[in-house]
């Protein structure tokens, strides 16, 4: 297959993930068509196939991305320690690196549901492979009395789902820095789980 005149591989490829994020965030995967993807990369709609089999494609390229990027970053920034140190330094990793990435995070989370079956599943492990580190920190936690969380998987949802929330709410150039706020969610979330 001829490739568009003025397409690159490494240019368009990159540009056409980076358009079809911005535009999934900003609309919904289900109100974006590949024709919408095509002008923001300056490609006709067409051309889109030479890199992708299909939207639905596309979208489970950005979030197994995402997560499996996540799962190599956090495996990179944590430290052995106690487990109270460990889950400061979960609050303050999983605060940051999604601070950086808020359409990215947002698709993950907000189009799950747009999801074919078997991609839902790849991604929903990977998802829960994620959480499973810090459930793993609170049951460490727990077992040398450090914590007291009557179910460490529960927990471990409400803790991702606030921390999160962050994603949606912070700005920078606010009343508080994210320093501040990365702050005040330890607090919280030290003061709901030692024992």
């Amino acid at each position: 297959m001829a490739r568009t005149q003025g397409s690159h591989s490494e240019i368009t490829g990159p540009k056409l993930r980076e358009a079809a994020r911005s535009l999934f965030a900003r609309y919904g995967y289900a109100a974006v068509s590949m024709r919408q993807i095509a002008a923001e990369v300056g490609v006709q709609a067409g051309a889109l196939y030479n890199y992708i089999p299909d939207k639905q494609s596309l979208l489970f390229d950005l979030m197994k991305t995402h997560m499996d990027e996540l799962l190599i970053a956090y495996d990179g920034h944590m430290r052995d320690g106690a487990p109270i140190d460990q889950l400061k330094q979960f609050v303050g990793f999983h605060i940051r690196y999604h601070a950086e990435r808020p359409e990215a995070v947002f698709i993950a989370y907000m189009e799950l549901r747009n999801l074919d079956p078997g991609n839902f599943a790849q991604i929903e492990a990977l998802r829960r492979n994620y959480e499973a580190r810090l459930e793993e920190i609170l049951k460490a936690g727990v077992e040398s009395s450090a914590f007291q969380v009557p179910d460490t998987r529960i927990a471990a949802m409400a803790l991702i789902a606030m921390l999160n929330g962050v994603n949606t709410w912070f700005r920078e150039g606010g009343r508080l820095s994210m320093a501040e706020i990365e702050t005040l969610h330890w607090d919280m979330v030290r003061k709901g789980v030692l024992a």
